[in-house]
């Protein structure tokens, strides 16, 4: 006895299974016609026949419609005859749709013999051509016997006078062209004049920037120099079964040289350079950036076989390479940017590709207990009037195409001419075009854009590394005249760890117009200082503290400064400062003094410590009281602990809080537990412990304070008398040695510290009653500087 059949088994992943084969596929009866289907030759045949009616009450102004219609039906009889074979069609058509064995019969043994034949005896081609002549030859008789009714004739005479009719209507004619035209070319001109634009074209000796005039990024000019060495020589890769890259995407902070370094590639190669400009393609109508995309790419051909090559440069790329947060995820979406992720040990790559599969599927499901999203409500609708961003309204997948879509033969004659004369066209050129983007939002670039073959190379072009800096202030203040040693630019580069060429060039011009303004031609130091300390914190107010709450804020910004002083390793003070601007009374800043790509959990703590200082420093001054200027402090260590506890493995425990909370451990099965809220526990159990971490760090803070209350005291001193201190400044009062501005020996008298005891003990009491008594500064006087250490 034969097995049955098994069925076929469910996919895990819920696809459908796979079809057995072609047979499966057949349907046992015809699929049903549309009603258009079913009536659209009835109602062309009742509408001939109309015609034909119309054209015998024109041609006899006596003869009214219902005698014309009579005269037609025995006239126009062959219209019938094909009504007649239309209903036979339509009712043939309706039983094999409900009939599998009439279906089966003419599908299998009557037209499936029929197609043996003629599969048998003539190519697809030969069938094809036929097919088309038989159309054309049965349209040419319709039209030939309406027409001949029309003019009273027979049809093969109404068609020999084809072209005499067709001249004698010609001026009607026309002017229905004319008008068509006109309506035509008013769309085609709004949309011609809307799609120019945006592209700046640059030819080779317009280019003067060279590989010379970009500073800091060598690392990045390297590699970039390969593609050139490919763009100028395709044969190289080419002849050995490669193909040359030619896209390249530059990815990094604002004002690091991008492009600037794409200018560099157009000027080394000599070839000219397209820069298109980021807010081309956002346009009011919809397909006019499709109409751009094209017209960009037609451009980019002519000049690529004219000159050889081509570079296209797409600045602020992430405006037209995104099809929105839809696709790519979103803000906190699950979007993978392996290429652009953040430093640190890359711990996806150690685990196997099975783990990688279920953390990847784990990250992909959405926590049962997140509010749904609407799609309603992140749904970007368009319309006629709204192109919509750079990205979207089919732009993108102009661009996607026009990257690596298939490259049609050059000419009309070659594409068109060749084909009537059974020729293949000429394949198309090899069109030398290097595309460069660049963006500072990688993360919201299209996936289908990144792909090798459209963008083979992603570089990142990151904030210069100290040498990198030194060499970009070296380049722009030799442009200048000034009195800059080596040593300080090698300070200046300590000082300014994130400064890119844009930063540093507006820094050397900033500088330049102080030296002016003070009516010198040549840069000092001083200059540079004032420029930064400019830039950094912007213009401060004009605006004077009373003196009791003057110094309050230098007690409150001294206590971080000897807090940092203290216990920051890993960083120096750059600048302190009491002088109020546009979102803060005062500022400690801090800068490392080398570049560090790994943070540590020391680094950390000291961090947190810093921040509670202005807390524990109040309290300690102020009688254990507290101004609401902590709040910004207390904000940063709270968040700081809440990475160390729940992220980092830098608290009492090593689990991640986020992977916890996504995969509710605690809860069996994923369910919720009744009169159990798992996330809270979580919450709460997170918190008791950042609580605890912050206690402990406030604690030595207040030790580490106590420890140095006479620091605090000078410092605050100097503060109020000089408003701004750089870290040299805050070194020599520690020190009580001679600093750039502050003369830090007066505090190693003990006298001059305790009239400072004395001056603070009156501002606390001043504070606390809020009176208005004036507080005299106390002025130091001069003493001999004890050697450096010596405190």
């Amino acid at each position: 006895m034969r097995k049955a059949k098994a069925p076929a088994a469910e996919d895990p992943d819920g696809l459908s299974p796979t079809a057995a084969g072609p047979m499966d596929l057949l349907k046992k009866t015809r699929k049903p016609l549309e009603l258009w289907d079913r009536l659209k030759f009835t109602i062309l045949l009742a509408l001939l026949w109309l015609i034909l009616v119309w054209s015998m009450m024109a041609n006899n102004p006596l003869v009214g419609f219902i005698d014309a219609a009579k005269t037609q039906v025995r006239a126009a009889w062959w219209v019938f005859a094909l009504l007649g074979i239309e209903v036979l069609r339509q009712a043939h058509y309706l039983i094999s749709e409900h009939s599998p064995s009439y279906h089966q019969f003419w599908t299998a043994r009557v037209f499936g013999r029929f197609e043996h034949v003629t599969h048998r005896k003539m190519s697809a081609w030969t069938r094809f051509r036929l097919t088309r002549l038989i159309y054309i030859v049965f349209w040419l008789a319709v039209i030939a016997i309406v027409t001949g009714k029309i003019i009273h004739t027979s049809p093969i005479e109404a068609l020999a006078r084809g072209p005499e009719l067709i001249w004698h209507n010609l001026p009607f004619v026309l002017q229905i062209v004319v008008y068509f035209f006109i309506i035509i070319l008013q769309f085609v001109g709004l949309f011609w004049f809307m799609s120019r634009g945006g592209v700046d074209v640059y030819y080779p000796a317009d280019i003067q920037t060279r590989f010379a005039d970009v500073w800091g990024q060598d690392h990045v000019v390297e590699r970039v120099k390969e593609n050139i060495i490919f763009l100028e020589n395709p044969e190289l890769v080419e002849e050995r079964g490669g193909y040359v890259p030619g896209g390249v995407l530059l990815w990094g902070p604002p004002g690091t040289g991008k492009t600037l370094m794409a200018e560099a590639v157009a000027g080394e190669t000599g070839k000219p350079y397209v820069f298109v400009d980021p807010g081309a393609f956002i346009n009011m109508f919809m397909g006019v950036g499709i109409l751009k995309v094209k017209g960009l790419f037609r451009k980019l051909r002519r000049l690529a076989l004219r000159y050889g090559g081509v570079i296209v440069f797409f600045d602020e790329a992430d405006s037209l390479g995104n099809r929105g947060m839809i696709t790519q995820g979103g803000p906190g979406g699950q979007r993978s940017t392996a290429p652009f992720a953040a430093s640190g040990c890359h711990g996806f790559s150690y685990l196997s590709a099975a783990t990688q599969w279920q953390l990847a599927k784990d990250r992909a499901a959405a926590s049962p207990d997140e509010e749904p999203v609407v799609r309603r409500s992140k749904q970007v609708l368009g319309g006629m009037m709204n192109g919509g961003n750079g990205g979207g309204m089919g732009t993108l997948q102009a661009l996607l195409t026009e990257l690596s879509g298939l490259k049609k033969p050059r000419g009309f004659v070659n594409r068109y001419l060749r084909r009537v004369f059974g020729m293949r066209p000429k394949p198309p050129p090899k069109y030398r075009i290097l595309v460069m983007m660049a963006t500072n939002m990688p993360e919201a670039l299209d996936e289908a854009l990144l792909r090798p073959g459209r963008i083979d190379r992603i570089y990142k072009v990151g904030y210069p590394s100290k040498a990198g800096r030194i060499r970009t202030y070296e380049g722009y203040f030799a442009k200048v005249r000034h009195e800059l040693t080596a040593e300080h630019l090698d300070k200046l580069a300590t000082i300014t760890p994130y400064a890119t060429g844009a930063t540093i060039k507006d820094l050397v011009n900033e500088s330049l117009i102080n030296a002016i303004r003070n009516g010198r031609d040549v840069i000092t130091w001083p200059d540079v200082i004032k420029a930064k300390q400019l830039k950094e914190l912007g213009p401060p107010e004009d605006v004077e503290y009373i003196e009791r709450e003057r110094h309050a804020v230098a007690v409150h910004e001294a206590c971080h400064a000897v807090v940092a002083y203290r216990t920051r390793q890993h960083m120096e003070i750059d600048l302190a400062t009491i002088e109020k601007g546009g979102n803060y009374l005062g500022m400690v800043a801090s800068i490392p003094p080398e570049d560090q790509f790994t943070r540590w959990r020391s680094e950390y703590e000291t961090d947190i410590l810093v921040s509670l200082a202005s807390l524990a420093g109040e309290r300690m001054f102020f009688q254990s009281d507290s101004s609401s200027g902590v709040s910004g402090d207390l904000e940063q260590a709270t968040a700081v602990a809440s990475y160390m506890e729940g992220y980092w493995g830098m608290g009492t425990t090593v689990s991640s809080y986020s992977t916890a909370k996504r995969l509710e451990v605690g809860s069996p099965g994923g369910k919720r537990l009744k009169g159990k809220d798992v996330e809270a526990e979580l919450r709460h159990a997170l918190a008791d412990r950042i609580e605890d971490n912050l206690s402990v760090l406030l604690s030595r803070t207040e030790e580490i304070l106590r420890e140095n209350r006479q620091h605090v005291l000078a410092l605050a001193h100097a503060l109020e008398s000089h408003k701004t201190l750089s870290g040299e400044d805050v070194a020599a009062v520690f020190l009580h040695t001679r600093g750039p501005l502050v003369d830090g020996t007066p505090y190693a008298s003990q006298e001059f510290l305790a009239e400072l005891d004395a001056y603070h003990t009156a501002a606390a009491r001043a504070h606390r009653e809020h009176s208005m008594e004036g507080l005299s500064l106390p002025e130091p006087e001069e003493v001999e500087a004890l050697p450096q250490g010596a405190a």
